[in-house]
């Protein structure tokens, strides 16, 4: 009988498929602290949660028993997964079961802001009659302008389309065939927020998109243009939002979500050209019953087949192939960020090779790994070898694998592509004395490089003086430079240098590198 603890409410309906299972008995007990849970734990096999229970490294060390925790949404923030992860806990949430409602409340945002409905109703229940006071505007034809083109942005894209809307949308992690398909317009940042009449954000937070819409994005903006926040607190500056609805550089918002929830004292609420929700996303009592079900479906299939659904963390090598293939993943890893870091458009096709005796290996895992290292700090859902294929299948990134036992001069090399329409990135890796990872060339230029670090990235003219420049650069800003590798490709006039940083280049410094009159690029990788 395997035992499954419930800590946060469920729909019904997904306790009631539970109590459906044959060999599985399920204990409901909400409200538990960190304590309380502790004592419980160890006596279930899976623990189901939505957000109010906080799964910590204490809870899963007194977990003996545990082999699944299944979130009922999206966020695992209350979850410690490497900690799970150490103890041989999978970690699987259901990132699309909410999608629908999410998408339909940043649909009914853009309707109520159209027509002024939250005016209109507190004027009506003052007892006035002000039908000329509340013009509002037709969406048909209007560009609805999408942030970040995942699940939910695909289908308030869809939605928009079925309004008889123009839809753009930008997303650098998914590429041309994935907006083709659905019919929409992929634009850069900069013409989504000048063309956009309303415009709605649906990305995850993470640290580059933090404050992605702030002053110079609403400056931008059409002076009638609305903008619409359901995704993640902290995308928008609030502070620069309250400024530009005072100003009238755009016309109004609504907001769902908050930098600090719940928002306090916050100066927006003195404006009447802006309308709030608690954070209504998944609130519906369809998305409730949707998310507890799939949970339930998963964590049974789980504990019944072994087979993980939305795992976040789970490893597809058995240990004997996990150790033979460890150190080669890790360097795929490593040159997935390096690749991602360096490509300034999305990647549309991903070639991973393996040559001499790394030919040996399997390479799906090794491929995999390099998905991980692109997606890493991207997303808003851990990435790790279990989701990293699906993730880049649902960006339109296709793979080809290859081996080969030659090598050309090494025991062991790792190679891969990266192409965007007609452009293309070529890394190679090897692996020093079977355990040290080397970047040794970067497209046609040949390098040694230790991949770990901050490197600053150059490519300028082959001739002298220019190491010297950067390097004054650096030194008057008091950076230390650990390590430095220059590389020449074959009959180039141009080289490409790698340099070890102490620390990150500030915007200001970084554009100083590239205003030497013979440096080209210069690009900053933090691995």
């Amino acid at each position: 009988m395997k035992k499954i603890l419930i800590s946060d409410k469920l729909a019904d309906a997904g306790i009631n498929f539970l109590n459906e299972q044959e060999g599985i008995q399920i204990h409901i007990d909400t409200g538990l602290n960190e304590d309380q849970l502790c004592e419980i734990i160890g006596d279930y096999d899976a623990l189901l949660i939505r957000s109010n229970t906080k799964v910590t490294a204490k809870v899963l060390k007194a977990a003996s028993n545990l082999k699944v925790i299944g979130r009922a949404g999206i966020g695992v923030d209350n979850v410690d997964i490497a900690a799970a992860t150490e103890q041989g806990v999978i970690v699987m949430n259901t990132p699309d079961a909410n999608a629908t409602t999410t998408a339909e409340l940043a649909i009914a945002h853009l309707f109520s802001l159209s027509r002024l409905l939250p005016r209109a109703d507190s004027s009506v229940r003052a007892g006035k009659w002000e039908k000329s006071k509340f013009m509002g505007a037709e969406v048909t034809h209007k560009t609805l302008a999408v942030l970040g083109f995942g699940t939910i942005g695909r289908i308030v894209a869809q939605r928009g389309l079925g309004l008889k809307m123009r839809v753009i949308a930008y997303d650098p992690f998914v590429t041309p065939e994935v907006f083709a398909q659905i019919g929409v317009e992929a634009v850069s940042l900069e013409e989504l927020v000048k063309q956009a009449d309303y415009l709605t954000l649906h990305c995850p937070m993470i640290e580059k998109t933090r404050n992605i819409i702030g002053a110079p994005e609403l400056a931008a903006m059409k002076k009638s243009a609305m903008l619409i926040n359901c995704a993640r607190g902290g995308l928008v500056d609030e502070a620069a939002l309250y400024d530009a609805l005072t100003t009238g550089e755009i016309a109004a918002a609504a907001l769902d979500v908050y930098a600090q929830e719940p928002p306090k004292e916050s100066p927006l609420f003195e404006l009447d050209n802006i309308s709030f929700t608690p954070h209504l996303g998944a609130s519906t009592s369809e998305a409730q019953v949707a998310v507890s079900v799939e949970i339930a479906r998963q964590a049974v299939t789980f504990l019944q087949t072994g087979e993980a659904i939305n795992a976040l963390n789970l490893p597809r090598l058995s240990a004997e192939e996990l150790k033979k293939s460890q150190q080669f993943m890790q360097l795929a890893n490593v040159l997935g960020k390096v690749l991602v870091s360096l490509a300034d458009k999305p990647i549309d096709h991903l070639e991973v090779a393996i040559f001499g005796k790394a030919a040996e290996l399997e390479i799906r895992p090794i491929a995999v790994e390099a998905f991980v290292g692109m997606f890493t700090g991207q997303l808003s859902t851990p990435v790790n070898r279990v989701n990293a294929e699906n993730i880049a299948q649902r960006q339109g990134i296709a793979l080809v694998e290859t081996k080969s036992t030659e090598a050309k001069g090494y025991v062991s090399l790792l190679r891969i592509v990266g192409r965007y329409g007609s452009e293309a990135i070529t890394l190679e890796g090897t692996l020093l004395g079977d355990c040290h990872p080397r970047l040794v060339s970067i497209n046609q230029f040949e390098v040694e490089v230790v991949p770990e670090g901050m490197l600053l990235v150059t490519r300028h003219d082959d001739k002298p003086g220019v190491i010297a420049a950067i390097s004054s650069i650096l030194g008057t800003a008091n950076i230390n430079i650990s390590r430095m590798e220059v590389g020449t490709g074959d009959n180039s006039t141009q080289a490409m240098a790698i340099i070890s940083v102490s620390t990150p280049l500030e915007a200001e410094l970084l554009a100083s590198v590239c205003a030497i009159p013979a440096v080209h690029s210069a690009t900053q990788i933090c691995l």
